[in-house]
C-alpha cells in the first residue's frame, strides 16, 4: 500500500445515511452545502456523480495537490474504471461522455500524454497575443452588435454573449471555412446540451477541416498540429482539438458569464480591476467544478480511508479552492495559486490565453455598453445544476440601446488577415473560382453562427 496522505484533525469516515448526490435542483441551488457536509468526512468521500455512478470525490485543497502532482500513484487513464469494465455503469449515464476515454492528452499518461501535450503547448505557443485580443474583441463586437440595438435595451447575457463567444474564437483559432464553422458550433453545444447525435455532427466537421488543412494548410491550431514534430495522425489531431473546445469553450464562457455578473452586482467594491472579478470567480467559482478523474494504480490511504486501485477519484475544484483551511492565509497566496486550471502535469495549457479571453470579453461588454447593469441582483441568480461546471443559467442585463458598427466599418473595410485567409480557404474548398468574390462564396453559408460573423467583419 502506497505512503498515506495525512490529514491531521479531519475525522475520517463517510456520510451517515448514503452518498451525496452532485447532481439535481437541490445540488444546484447550494452546492456549497453540499461540500461542507462532505468536508466534514475528511479530505474526501464517495458521492454520487450521476444516478448510479458512484466516485470518490476530494474536496481538501492540500488532498487535491497531492493527487495532482503525484501521476505515478493516481494516472488518468480511465480503461482502468472498475465499475465500467465490470458494466455497472448505466450506458446512457450523463457521466460517460465526461468520464470515458478518449485519446487525448486528457485521458493519457507518462510518455503518451507527454507527446500530446507537447504538440499542443507548442502549437499554444504560437498564438499571438495581440491577434488573441483582437479576434476576441471583434467577436465580441459581433455578439454585442446583435442584441445592443433592441429598443427594450434588454438582453441574456449567458446565451446572446458569453456561451457563444469562445465559439467564434475557437472556431477562428482553428482556421474554420464558415460552413466547417458553423458545424463545429453545433456540435460542440450540442455535447454540452445533451444532443442526440452531436458527437457525430462534430466529430465529422473536424474531419473535414483536417483533410481540407492538409491541402490547403494555413496559419492556424490546426494546421501547427498536423504539422508538429511528434507527428499525430489524423485521429489523434481531432481528438486533441475535442478537448481543446470542451475545454476551452463551456468553462470559458461560464467564467465570463460569472466574471461580468460579478463586476456587475451588488457588492463589488468600485474601482477595481477587471482582472480582479475574474480571479476571483477562478477562486470562489471554479468553472470546472468537479473532473479530472483519477485511477490509483494501487491501493491508497487517503486522511484514513483507502482510495481502492482502479476506483475513479474526481477533484472538486470548486471545493477546494474553498476549503476553510485556506481562510487564514488565502490573502498571502498568489492570485494564481487556485486550482481552476488544474495542477500538475495535467495543468491545463491554455489557462494564460484563456484568462486573457475572460478580461478581454468582459472588458469589452463595459466598453461597449457602458452603462450595463443586471436586472437581478447577483445573490438570487441561478446555477446549473450540474456536478461537472459552476456557471450561471442566466444573466438577465440591461442597458441603453446603441449602434455597434461592424469590423469592416470600423477598420474601413479592411478584411483581418485571418477572416481573409478563412474566406480564401472557404472559396476552394467549395470549388469557387479564384476570381469570384468572397461575398459570393460567403452568401452560401448566411444561417449559421459562424458565417454570419465572418459576413459582419465584411461589412455585408
Amino acid at each position: 500500500m502506497q505512503q498515506p496522505f495525512n490529514a491531521p484533525g479531519i475525522p475520517p469516515g463517510c456520510p451517515a445515511h448514503g452518498n451525496v448526490q452532485l447532481f439535481g435542483p437541490e445540488f444546484g441551488s447550494d452546492p456549497e452545502a453540499h461540500y461542507a457536509e462532505l468536508r466534514a468526512a475528511g479530505p474526501s468521500a464517495p458521492v454520487d456523480i450521476a444516478p448510479g455512478v458512484e466516485v470518490e470525490l476530494v474536496t481538501s485543497y492540500d488532498a487535491s495537490l497531492y493527487i495532482l502532482q503525484n501521476p505515478a500513484w493516481f494516472v488518468r487513464d480511465s480503461r482502468r474504471w472498475n465499475a465500467l469494465n465490470e458494466g455497472r455503469v448505466p450506458a446512457d449515464s450523463p457521466a460517460l461522455p465526461m468520464m470515458g476515454y478518449r485519446p487525448n492528452a486528457l485521458f493519457s499518461d507518462g510518455a503518451a500524454h507527454a507527446r500530446l501535450r507537447q504538440a499542443v503547448t507548442d502549437s499554444l505557443a504560437t498564438v499571438n497575443e495581440l491577434q488573441l485580443i483582437r479576434q476576441v474583441q471583434q467577436s465580441a463586437d459581433y455578439l454585442i452588435s446583435r442584441f445592443s440595438t433592441e429598443l427594450r435595451g434588454q438582453a441574456e447575457l449567458m446565451a446572446d454573449y458569453a456561451q457563444p463567444l469562445p465559439l467564434l474564437v475557437f472556431s477562428d483559432l482553428f482556421g474554420c471555412p464558415p460552413e466547417i464553422g458553423d458545424r463545429v458550433i453545433v456540435g460542440i453545444s450540442g455535447i454540452f446540451e445533451g444532443t442526440p447525435g452531436a458527437d457525430e455532427v462534430l466529430g465529422g466537421a473536424l474531419a473535414e477541416l483536417i483533410a481540407l488543412k492538409h491541402r490547403q494548410p494555413g496559419e492556424d491550431l490546426t494546421t501547427r498540429l498536423m504539422k508538429h514534430p511528434a507527428g499525430l495522425t489524423d485521429e489523434e489531431v481531432l481528438h486533441q482539438l475535442v478537448t481543446l473546445l470542451s475545454g476551452g469553450t463551456a468553462p470559458l464562457a461560464a467564467a465570463i458569464g460569472t466574471s461580468s455578473a460579478l463586476y456587475l452586482g451588488e457588492e463589488w467594491q468600485a474601482g477595481l480591476p477587471i482582472e480582479d472579478a475574474v480571479v476571483q470567480t477562478l477562486w470562489n467559482y471554479a468553472p470546472i467544478a468537479n473532473y479530472a478523474a483519477h485511477y490509483p494504480t494501487q491501493d491508497v490511504e487517503l486522511g484514513g480511508r483507502t482510495l481502492r486501485a482502479n476506483d475513479p477519484v474526481l477533484i472538486s475544484f470548486a471545493a477546494a479552492n474553498t476549503d476553510p483551511k485556506l481562510t487564514e492565509h488565502r490573502e498571502q497566496l498568489s492570485g494564481k495559486a487556485h486550482l481552476a486550471f488544474g495542477a500538475g502535469p495535467h495543468a491545463c495549457p491554455a489557462k494564460d490565453p484563456a484568462f486573457m479571453i475572460a478580461v478581454t470579453a468582459v472588458e469589452s461588454l463595459l466598453n461597449r455598453l457602458p452603462d450595463v447593469e443586471l436586472r437581478v441582483p447577483f445573490k438570487d441568480l441561478s446555477w446549473v445544476p450540474a456536478p461537472w461546471s459552476r456557471s450561471l443559467v442566466t444573466v438577465p442585463i440591461r442597458f441603453t440601446p446603441r449602434q455597434v458598427p461592424s469590423a469592416a466599418a470600423q477598420q474601413g473595410h479592411s478584411l483581418p488577415a485571418q477572416a481573409t485567409q478563412t474566406s480564401a480557404s472557404a472559396q476552394q474548398a467549395s470549388g469557387a473560382p479564384a476570381g469570384r468574390p468572397a461575398a459570393h462564396a460567403a452568401a452560401q453559408h448566411k444561417g449559421g453562427l459562424f458565417s454570419r460573423f465572418l459576413a459582419w467583419t465584411r461589412g455585408e
